[in-house]
């Protein structure tokens, strides 16, 4: 593979395996054509472990092109088999169909990419250059990459943004380190609006130049406010068909650039939020105590759960909770079937103060307090307990473990 800035790369070399003949043949000629991916060997069916790890020293490939319309099952377990191996290499899954479950099921299993018949030439050279731009050359320590947090609430107007948003500013107060607030809700994205923030760029254009970002490129993309950078929703809601793959390339670029990446979902229920869910290290489902609220809730953690999200991958969190609301937390997580992480107060007056101002909420007021408490368990972080604070129901950090 020649180094970058030539004036052309060699092909990747790859371990190609595959039950489905005639997929594979379609393949292969897709290949051909495009010259992205030299085929060094092909296995026409499901191999061993044992037997993938023999083929996989014998030749080395750069990537694993894998069928996984033969049976998904097999194919996952193949998946995490090459990604256990070391060195590692990337294995890019394929498919009859553009299947939006499959996309996320093989990228959950470890793949780093998805093709789709009829195997499209720009798609696979994306899908290199991704590859290539990931790999980190020998003698280099690979890097830390960054933590992704993910809000999405289960009934607009639960207030995820906000709690998005001010976790994002407590983030950066208390670590120091460097942090990004994405707003990937495409259709009403709102957080540059209510920061009062006039971007140049959006979400779109980060995902539309996803093969080309780059430190300069990126900066341009973002705006800085109170030292957290923001990448903003359009700022007209347009189409709500997001490519996957470019959104999942995006999101892997800023786990390079910043320490914590903080976004800002739809609803629980749209095809985006899940794809995202599936890459994020901790999700953040959010309710309210209103009855509407916590019905759909219900139903979130019950569709979640058939879709394979285990609860260990998503914590329930209740915004607005007043304490005259009749309702308890125990109350509360039976309903949902799922603990409840942790409950934020209905601090209306101060919520205000701050939206108005496009500031930080002050750590002195009671949902200041609340937020800070629950984002020092996010990054793993000592703070004492300043009473009127989130109703916490464990005391371990959630995201030092490990």
């Amino acid at each position: 593979m020649m180094a970058r800035g030539t004036s052309r790369e060699l092909a990747l070399s790859a371990l190609l395996i595959a039950e489905d003949k005639e997929l594979a043949r379609q393949l292969q000629s897709a290949l051909a054509e495009s010259r992205v991916f030299d085929v060094l060997s092909e296995l026409k069916s499901y191999p061993q472990e044992q037997t993938l790890e023999i083929r996989l020293r014998q030749i080395q490939p750069d990537v694993v092109l894998l069928d996984l319309s033969s049976n998904f099952q097999t194919a996952a377990q193949l998946i995490r088999a090459v990604s256990a191996f070391q060195p590692p290499i990337p294995v890019i899954g394929f498919n009859r169909t553009n299947d939006s479950g499959i996309l996320i099921d093989s990228l959950r299993a470890g793949a780093s990419e998805f093709l789709h018949a009829p195997f499209d030439g720009a798609a696979q050279k994306e899908a290199a250059a991704r590859i290539r731009r990931l790999k980190v050359p020998e003698g280099v320590e690979p890097q830390e990459f960054g933590k992704l947090v993910a809000f999405t609430a289960a009934k607009p107007g639960s207030g995820a943004s906000t709690l998005a948003t001010q976790t994002a500013f407590c983030l950066r107060r208390l670590t120091g380190k460097r942090v990004l607030l994405a707003d990937i809700d495409v259709l009403s994205g709102s957080i540059a609006f209510a920061l009062k923030l006039n971007p140049t760029y959006s979400l779109l254009d980060a995902l539309e130049n996803s093969g080309q970002l780059d430190p300069s490129l990126w900066a341009s993309l973002t705006v800085n406010c109170g030292g957290v950078d923001v990448l903003a929703a359009p700022d007209m809601a347009g189409t709500d068909t997001v490519e996957f793959g470019r959104l999942h390339d995006v999101l892997e670029y800023s786990r390079v650039l910043y320490d914590w990446i903080v976004v800002d979902l739809p609803t629980v229920f749209h095809r985006l939020s899940l794809f995202v869910l599936s890459e994020a290290d901790q999700s953040l489902l959010v309710s309210t105590s209103e009855l509407p609220s916590l019905h759909l809730a219900r139903r979130a953690v019950g569709m979640l759960g058939q879709l394979g999200y285990g609860k260990e991958r998503f914590q329930m969190v209740v915004n607005r909770l007043n304490r005259k609301d009749n309702i308890s937390t125990a109350d509360m997580e039976k309903i949902f079937t799922s603990s409840v992480f942790a409950t934020f107060p209905n601090d209306y007056y101060a919520l205000h103060k701050a939206v108005t101002r496009a500031e930080p909420l002050p750590a002195d007021c009671e949902l200041g307090r609340a937020i800070e408490q629950v984002t020092a368990r996010i990054a793993g972080l000592a703070v004492k307990d300043k009473r009127s604070g989130a109703a916490v129901v464990e005391q371990k950090p959630v995201l030092s473990e490990g």
